[in-house]
């Protein structure tokens, strides 16, 4: 029996890995054939299957139960295959889905059900087995709650590691034998033919893996378009656990962002580079006065000197550095979080673009920029944050993603890192109706106000091309000599300023119309006394962004959703907005499909108990708490970590050891009152509201090595107490009505689905504080009930 029971111990282990480690490969390759990760979709779709799998375990518990020894193996290599297959039946049988054609094909919404049907069959069939062993051993659920949430943390560092020496493809098979290695350990007392099922699986998942199917990506992805030129070859393709690298080249890629219509010379054919098949950008052309980045807005700051010392922010591929080492600058300091991305331009790339990552004269460091802005102490003559916005705009699909370097607080940082007469620069596309320039002069105007200048517009300067726009602000006003060489550099290659400090209105059209003037006269307002009163009354959201909600190309707001379809039409408005669109339609998505998975199949059991409505407030506040603590917790440790991807790892591995090991201590309780630990873990989630962010800008400019301890530290006592109410719960549950457990399982799973659909949602919407602060309310509701459950 304890042989058994340790079995069943290592098996969960093993097969909670194997679903966590799936998870972040569901995201990598999200992130790469569509635009955005869909975190909150992976996560829904796992816990949707959770909450399935305990919807049919409530419905078939005593049968499950009667054959128990032989289902449990079963449903792990049915498990290990369907997840092994996974990306092959979703691209095989219904091509996947376009994120981009939700909006425009109905289809394409019957898609995004259907892939998420498919991918919903090995949690389901994982979350069984795991389901069945909590049901068979709820007197000990303490110690095997451990081994699920342990197995867990240890497969979200198993994902990373993949995602690290493996192409995105190639994972989802490899995980297959994980949840393999779990079925063969329950194999001992099996019947004869299970161990040939075994071994049919282990065949079919070699088989995924031999041929792992290419990732399928949009029509309308940038690495897709690219490859798809004459004559295109990739260069590279190396995975990373911040993003799959791609390097492409084609005799007809040429970079000319920005470039006046005047440029006479060669446009330089250079490959592309793309991360999660996004492009960040062309390798650094020529040098010197064959660069026609030269003749683009991006060579505003050089009109007017050379800087001595020079920062350049989110640096990608490095092109703002070679131009700043071309036109003279002693150092370079060029911040990029992407460590195997610089390493591999390094290395790898053709040695004519190579030039720029090994010269002395210039400093990489890799990691985030917000947190080098934060640690440095030098000052500079010249910072260059990264291009915003997309050619004729981005269709919104940034709305999701968070820009941390366009917060008021970022450009207050850089703006405190310049050299008394030092210049910060950033370029925007002009997008229409106008959104990203006249938020970004908004973030520009506001820093200014908040370091003490009273006339922000005798300190700002911008060019319009084509297409662009590129801002300067400096620190000190502008002298009658730096204005005459603004107008001279945007004569010379037929740019128009669009802001000086004595700017006459001719100027601002003089060779390149626009269809209408409202790009000034909503300048004209950022700039004058009726900037509220236009964050109040225009289309769409510009007011500056800070740290708790920094999320920049978020414009959509949903009171003018009918004004903006009288204006636009209903079938342009998703191409206008589409990211905020696609997240409401997800959510309701994955609602309709957590209740017909879990919630209608469950009102077939009994109801005589009269505890439905109890367990239905106390373990659904369980699941929305935790999943919204988690995601909050994740973004408040990006910048203090360095990167998403290290803070992700981290907080959640430490949140789901952590509740292990708290599951393990409820072995010890006599009594059960779980109340208590949902009481003291919302006090806990309340103090982080208040304390964390204070704690952890006093402590952001330690050693990496102490910032982690601390913040283990700091997560360790709310992770643990965590993993309290959950299996306390089940014990008491169990104690008085045992059939309602697979009930409890369920609705513990299904609002974990809804409440991770809604998390990015509130965030986008209200900020992360007030996530983090509704999920301290998740968790007093348990907290409310305690008599009737106790």
């Amino acid at each position: 029996m304890i042989g058994l029971c340790n079995r069943k111990h290592l098996s969960l282990a093993l097969v909670s890995a194997a679903l966590l480690a799936f998870q972040l490969a569901l995201l990598q390759i999200l992130a790469t054939s569509q635009w955005h990760h869909f975190a909150y979709l992976v996560i829904s779709i796992a816990l949707l299957g959770f909450g399935a799998a305990g919807t049919l375990l409530a419905l078939t518990r005593r049968w499950m139960i009667a054959r128990q020894a032989q289902l449990l193996p079963l449903l792990l290599c049915c498990c290990a295959v369907t997840l092994a297959g996974s990306l092959t039946m979703t691209q095989s049988l219904f091509g996947g889905f376009d994120s981009f054609l939700l909006f425009v094909d109905i289809g394409e919404v019957l898609k995004l059900a259907a892939v998420a049907l498919l991918l919903l069959l090995p949690f389901t069939c994982g979350a069984l087995t795991i389901g069945l062993i909590f049901t068979l051993e709820t007197e000990r659920i303490g110690s095997y709650y451990f081994a699920n949430m342990f197995g867990s943390g240890l497969g979200c560092l198993l994902g990373l590691a993949g995602l690290s020496l493996l192409l995105p493809q190639q994972l989802p098979p490899c995980f297959g034998f994980l949840a393999l290695a779990a079925a063969a350990v329950l194999l001992p007392g099996s019947r004869p033919d299970t161990r040939v099922v075994l071994v049919v699986s282990l065949a079919l998942v070699t088989i995924f893996l031999v041929q792992a199917t290419e990732l399928e990506l949009s029509q309308y992805k940038d690495l897709r378009r690219a490859v798809d030129l004459p004559e295109a070859t990739i260069l590279a393709n190396q995975p990373a656990a911040a993003g799959q690298i791609h390097i492409v080249d084609a005799p007809v890629l040429r970079g000319a962002v920005g470039v006046s219509l005047n440029w006479s010379g060669e446009m330089p054919q250079a490959p592309a580079v793309f991360i999660n098949g996004d492009s960040i950008g062309s390798l650094p052309q020529a040098a010197g006065k064959d660069n026609p980045r030269n003749a683009s807005t991006f060579a505003l700051p050089y009109a007017l000197g050379i800087p001595r010392r020079v920062l350049v922010l989110d640096a990608g591929t490095g092109v703002d550095v070679a131009m700043a080492i071309d036109r003279g600058a002693e150092t370079v300091v060029a911040v990029e979080a992407h460590k195997p991305l610089v390493e591999l331009l390094r290395t790898a790339a053709p040695t004519r673009f190579s030039r720029i990552f090994n010269n002395p004269k210039v400093k990489w460091q890799t990691q985030v920029s917000r947190t080098w802005l934060a640690r440095d102490q030098q000052q500079y003559d010249l910072i260059i944050l990264p291009k915003v916005g997309g050619f004729g705009g981005n269709a919104g699909l940034f709305a999701l993603h968070e820009q941390p370097l366009l917060t008021r607080e970022a450009l207050q940082q850089a703006l405190s890192k310049l050299s008394p007469q030092g210049l910060l620069t950033v370029t925007s596309w002009v997008d229409y109706p106008v959104r990203t320039p006249l938020r970004l002069l908004a973030t520009l105007v506001e820093t200014l106000e908040e370091a003490g200048v009273t006339t922000p517009q005798d300190r700002i300067a911008a060019v319009r091309s084509w297409g662009t726009l590129t801002f300067c602000i400096k620190r000190t006003p502008y002298t009658k000599a730096e204005l005459a060489a603004i107008r001279s550099f945007a004569k010379r290659w037929a740019f128009d300023p669009a802001l000086l400090p004595d700017l006459r209105p001719e100027e601002r059209q003089h060779f390149n119309r626009l269809q209408d003037d409202s790009l000034f006269q909503l300048f004209d307002a950022v700039l004058g006394p009726e900037r509220a009163q236009l964050y109040n009354n225009y289309a769409f959201r510009i007011k500056p962004v800070d740290d708790d909600q920094p999320f920049f190309s978020q414009f959509l707001r949903w009171s003018q959703v009918n004004a903006l379809i009288s204006l636009y039409g209903q079938r342009n408005l998703p191409f206008i907005e589409l990211g905020m669109l696609v997240a409401v339609l997800a959510a309701g998505v994955l609602s309709l499909l957590a209740t017909l998975l879990i919630l209608l199949p469950l009102t077939r059991l009994p109801k005589g108990s009269g505890t439905h409505w109890q367990v239905l407030v106390y373990f659904g506040g369980l699941g929305v708490g935790y999943m919204w603590t988690e995601l909050a917790l994740i973004h408040r440790f990006v910048l203090y970590l360095g990167h998403p991807v290290y803070a992700t790892a981290l907080v959640v591995a430490v949140l789901l050891i952590g509740s292990a090991a708290g599951s393990a201590l409820t072995g010890r309780f006599r009594v059960c009152r779980p109340w208590r630990w949902t009481a003291a873990t919302s006090s806990i989630l309340l103090l982080y509201v208040v304390l964390l962010g204070m704690l952890l800008e006093t402590t952001l400019p330690l050693a990496m090595p102490l910032r982690t301890a601390l913040a283990v530290l700091v997560l360790t006592p709310a992770a643990v107490i965590m993993g309290m109410p959950f299996p306390l719960g089940l014990r008491l549950l169990n104690q008085a009505h045992q059939a309602e457990v697979p009930w409890a399982w369920g609705i513990n799973s299904c609002l974990s689905v809804v409440g991770a659909a809604l998390a990015t949602i509130l965030a986008v919407e209200f900020g992360y504080s007030l996530l983090l602060l509704l999920a301290a309310t998740a968790y007093l509701l348990p907290t409310m009930i305690r008599f009737r459950l106790s």
